[in-house]
C-alpha cells in the first residue's frame, strides 16, 4: 500500500512540475491585463492571475564524505497567498539511485530532485524540507542550483531571492543560500 501511494504521490507531482513548467513557459502575456496573458483578474490555481506573490528560497548546503545535506525553507513576501509550488534542487554531480526522498519530493532525474512546498500564505512559510542524499563517489565539490519550478498562479516580479547557485566544498561547513 505505501509503495502504491508514493507511486501516485509521484505521479501526481510529476503532473504538477510539467503542468506548472509548460504554464510558465507558456507566459509570454499579450500586453493587455495579466503577463500570462489571460484576463487581469482571472483565477489560476487558488491565485489570481497577474497578482504578485514573491517566494523566497534560504537554507543551507553540506558536502561530507560523498553525503549532501540540504535544509531549505520556502517563503512567500506576498502581496498575494500561493495555493502551492514546487522547488526544484538541481545537482551537478548525478546522485546514487533508490534513495528515499521526504513526503512530497520525486526525482525527476539522477541529478534533480523537486519537491512540492504546499500552500504559501502571504508573509508565510513552508516547514524546512530536510535532504539526506548520497551523491556518486566522492565529488570534492559540486553546485546546486535552487530554483522554483512552478507556482500556482501569479507573478514573481523579484526571482533573485528564489534562484540561487551554491558551490559546495566537501569541507561539511554549511554553505548558506
Amino acid at each position: 500500500m505505501r509503495a502504491m501511494s508514493k507511486g501516485v504521490l509521484g505521479a501526481v507531482l510529476a503532473a504538477l512540475v510539467v503542468v506548472g513548467a509548460g504554464t510558465a513557459a507558456g507566459a509570454v502575456g499579450d500586453g493587455a491585463g495579466d503577463p500570462a496573458g489571460g484576463p487581469a483578474g482571472a483565477v489560476s490555481g487558488g491565485v489570481a492571475a497577474g497578482a504578485e506573490a514573491d517566494l523566497a528560497h534560504h537554507g543551507h548546503v553540506s558536502l561530507w564524505d560523498g553525503r549532501v545535506g540540504v535544509w531549505l525553507v520556502t517563503e512567500n513576501h506576498g502581496p498575494s497567498d500561493v495555493a502551492d509550488a514546487t522547488v526544484r534542487l538541481a545537482f551537478s554531480t548525478p546522485m546514487e539511485g533508490g534513495q528515499e526522498l521526504p513526503p512530497g519530493c520525486l526525482w525527476s532525474s539522477a541529478r534533480v530532485v523537486s519537491c512540492r512546498t504546499g500552500a504559501l500564505p502571504d508573509g508565510g512559510a513552508a516547514g524546512e524540507l530536510a535532504l539526506d542524499l548520497r551523491a556518486l563517489g566522492r565529488p570534492q565539490e559540486l553546485t546546486v542550483d535552487v530554483s522554483t519550478a512552478w507556482r500556482a498562479g501569479g507573478v514573481d516580479r523579484n526571482s533573485f531571492n528564489d534562484r540561487h547557485r551554491v558551490l559546495v566544498l566537501a569541507t561539511g561547513d554549511p554553505y548558506v543560500f
